[in-house]
C-alpha cells in the first residue's frame, strides 16, 4: 500500500467505517450490501469432460516469501503448510469436523480404558522414493520432537502426556518408553492421562510420519536445514516436490508411489504472488486459483469472468495480544512479569473497547468476517459459547476502567499517565499482510488516542510477517501490543497458543488459574460431552476476563476457482488432490 499522511487516513477511517468522531462508542448500524459468506459453494461445477494431465497453476497471495522448511516437525509457518499441501498428507485421515477416521495411510484405534493407542500402517504403503514406510517412520517424529536438542516449537504438554516422554525430553532416557513397534506395521502408544484431543486431527496423535532413513547422522539441532527439509523432502501425498524457487515458487509432480492410486493431473505450480497485484493476475487469467485473497479487495474481484467463488467459515481468527513477559528457554516455559507495561488487566480491557470490531468486519472485509466473541471460535461448534459478550465498541467503559485502575491524565495534554504518574507510551506492532494494513493500524491507534492512550507503531512502521513473528518469538521489548491471527487446527483446545509451556503463547501470560481451566479441558473427565463444554465455556470466560489476548475478527476462507478446474472442493478435511482434474489446456 502506498504511503499516506496520518492526517488524510484518519479521515478516510472516519467516512468508511461511520465512527463516532469524539469516542462516543455507539454501536453503528451496518448499510452495506454485504456478502452472506456462508453461501458461498464448497465445491466447483464443472460437467466438461476432463483432458490427460496438465498443470494446476495456484497463486498464493501474499507479501512475504514461504522460509522453505518443508517438513512438519519444524514448519511454523502457514505459508509452507499451504505451499506443501497436496505433497503433505496426514498419516490419519480426518472429516470435515475434524475427527480421526480410517482409510488413510494409517488407521487408528484407541483403547481409553487402557490409555493406548495403535497406529497401523496400511499395506505397502510407500514413500514419494518409493521406499516402505515403517514403523519406525511412525516413531522418529516423537523422538525428533521430543529431543532435548529439538529446536523447534511442537514439543508441549500433549507430547508429554506419552509416558517416558518427559525423561526421553530431559535426557534421563534413550528411547520413549511409552512408544513401541508392536509388530512391522503397528506402534503402540501409551499414555499417562488420556485426553479426548486423541479422536482429532491436529490434537494428541501427532498428523505426520518422517522417513527416518534420510536422517542418519544428522543431529536433531541441525535438522531444521539438513537437505531433506530444505531441499529435497520426502512425503506421502498424491504430488511430490520436483523443484523450487526460494521463497517464490514450487513445482510438483504426480507421485507415481501413491497409494490412493495415480493423481489426473501431472503437475501442480504453486506460486507466491503480491496481494497488490493478485486481482490483476486474476483478471489476465495468469492461474486457475487463488488461495488467500484479500477481502479488503473482494468487490474487485467477485464478478470477474471465467471463476467460481468458494467459500467457507475458516478456522482462523485475528487478535490483539499484550505482551507481559518472556519465555525462559531453559525452564521451557512462559516468565510471566506481573510488573510489565502491560499487566494491568483494567489496560488491556479498556484497549479492546476502544476498538469497533463489528465496523471493521462489515467495513473492510465486506462482511467477509465476523466481529469475534472469544478466543474459542465458532468453527467449534460443540464448545464454542455463542452467548458469551465480546468486546464492544464503548469508548465510555472504556476511560472508566482506566480512570479506576489509576491511568490518569495529570498535566492535562490528553495522555493519560500511568498509575506512577509517569509517561505512558505503548508500542504497537503490526504486519504488511494486506493492502489495508496501514490503514487499519491508524485507526487503532486513533481510537486509543481518543480514551487517552499514547500508542505509537513499533519501529514507526508496518513490519514483514517473518519479521514480526521472529520479534514476537524473541519478545522484542519494543512491543507491548500487537495485532496478529492464528490458524488453530482441529483441536479446539488452546493448550498450544496459551499454555505456560507453549513457545507459541507470544503474550507469555501465565496464571495457577490458567493453567488450571486449561488442564480441565484436556482430562480423563471431558470425554462427556456435558463436562468438555461446561470446562471449555468457563476457560473462554477466563480468558475474557484476563484479556490477555482480545479476539477481535473470525475469517471465512474465500477462493476463486478457474472455470477449467474439475472436482476441487474447499473443505476442513484434507482434499483429495489425486483427484482434482483440468478441463482445457489453459486457464479460461
Amino acid at each position: 500500500m502506498k504511503k499516506k499522511m496520518v492526517s488524510g487516513v484518519m479521515l478516510l477511517m472516519s467516512v468508511t467505517l461511520g465512527l463516532a468522531a469524539c469516542g462516543g462508542g455507539k454501536k453503528e448500524e451496518s448499510t452495506s450490501s454485504n456478502e452472506d459468506a456462508t453461501k458461498f459453494a464448497r465445491a466447483v461445477k464443472n460437467e466438461e469432460k476432463a483432458i490427460d494431465g496438465g498443470t494446476l497453476k495456484v497463486a498464493i497471495a501474499a507479501d512475504t516469501q514461504f522460509p522453505g522448511v518443508f517438513d512438519a516437525n519444524f514448519s511454523s509457518n502457514a505459508l509452507d503448510t499451504k505451499i506443501m499441501s497436496g505433497a503433505y498428507e496426514s498419516l490419519i485421515k480426518y472429516d470435515d469436523e475434524g475427527k480421526l477416521i480410517d482409510g488413510g495411510p494409517a488407521d487408528l484405534e484407541i483403547d481409553v480404558d487402557g490409555k493406548k493407542a495403535i497406529i497401523k500402517l496400511r499395506e505397502d504403503l510407500k514413500w514419494s522414493d518409493g521406499k516402505a514406510v515403517t514403523t519406525e517412520d511412525v516413531i522418529f517424529p516423537y523422538e525428533i520432537i521430543g529431543h532435548k536438542d529439538y529446536p523447534g516449537v511442537r514439543y508441549g504438554s500433549k507430547f508429554e502426556s506419552i509416558v517416558g516422554m518427559k525423561e526421553y525430553h530431559e535426557g534421563k532416557a534413550e528411547t520413549i518408553s511409552g512408544i513401541k513397534a508392536i509388530d512391522d506395521r503397528s506402534v503402540e502408544i501409551s499414555y499417562i492421562e488420556m485426553n479426548p484431543a486423541i479422536k482429532l486431527a491436529g490434537g494428541v496423535i501427532w498428523g505426520t510420519a518422517t522417513p527416518k532413513r534420510l536422517f542418519e547422522g544428522i543431529a536433531v539441532k541441525d535438522m531444521e536445514t539438513s537437505d531433506p527439509v530444505r531441499k529435497n523432502p520426502v512425503t506421502l501425498g498424491a504430488f511430490k516436490l520436483d523443484k523450487f524457487v526460494n521463497g517464490e515458487s514450487a513445482t510438483f509432480v504426480a507421485n507415481e508411489h501413491y497409494y490412493g492410486g495415480k493423481p489426473k493431473l501431472a503437475k501442480i505450480v504453486k506460486t507466491i504472488v503480491p496481494t497488490a497485484s493478485v486481482v490483476e493476475s486474476m483478471k489476465a487469467k495468469e492461474y486457475d486459483t487463488f488461495v488467500d485473497m484479500p477481502a479488503d479487495s473482494y468487490d474487485t474481484y467477485k464478478d470477474l469472468e471465467g471463476y467460481q467463488i468458494l467459500g467457507d467459515v475458516d478456522n482462523s481468527y485475528t487478535y490483539l495480544g499484550f505482551k507481559m513477559g518472556k519465555w525462559n528457554a531453559e525452564q521451557e516455559g512462559v516468565a510471566y512479569d506481573e510488573k510489565s507495561k502491560m499487566a494491568n488487566k483494567n489496560l488491556r480491557q479498556a484497549m479492546g473497547y476502544a476498538i469497533n470490531t463489528e465496523a471493521i468486519a462489515d467495513k473492510f472485509y465486506h462482511g467477509l468476517r465476523s466481529t469475534s466473541n472469544s478466543l474459542i471460535i465458532p468453527f467449534f461448534k460443540s464448545v464454542h459459547n455463542p452467548d458469551q459478550k465480546g468486546y464492544s465498541y464503548d469508548h465510555k467503559k472504556a476511560k472508566k476502567l482506566l480512570e479506576d485502575a489509576g491511568y490518569k491524565d495529570t498535566d492535562d495534554d490528553g495522555i493519560r499517565e500511568d498509575p506512577n504518574g509517569d509517561k505512558l507510551v505503548i508500542n504497537f506492532a503490526c504486519r504488511k499482510n494486506e493492502e489495508i494494513s496501514q490503514a487499519l493500524a491508524d485507526y487503532m491507534i486513533q481510537e486509543w488516542e481518543k480514551i487517552g492512550l499514547k500508542v505509537e507503531l513499533s519501529g514507526g512502521r508496518l513490519m514483514d510477517s517473518q519479521a514480526f513473528y521472529k520479534k514476537l518469538q524473541e519478545d522484542d521489548p519494543e512491543i507491548d501490543v500487537y495485532n496478529a491471527a492464528w490458524v488453530t487446527g482441529l483441536d479446539p483446545a488452546p493448550t498450544g497458543l496459551y499454555g505456560r509451556n507453549s513457545e507459541f503463547n507470544y503474550t507469555r501470560f501465565a496464571s495457577e488459574e490458567n493453567d488450571k481451566l486449561l488442564k480441565a479441558l484436556e482430562s480423563e473427565k471431558t470425554f462427556d460431552d456435558k463436562e468438555r463444554k461446561k470446562a471449555f465455556y468457563a476457560w473462554q470466560e477466563y480468558a475474557k476476563e484476563e484479556a490477555f489476548a482480545i479476539p477481535t475478527t473470525n475469517y471465512y476462507v474465500i477462493q476463486p476457482v478457474n472455470n477449467r478446474v474439475k472436482s476441487y472442493l474447499l473443505s476442513n478435511k484434507e482434499m483429495d488432490w489425486s483427484k482434482v482434474e483440468l478441463t482445457a489446456d489453459k486457464p479460461k
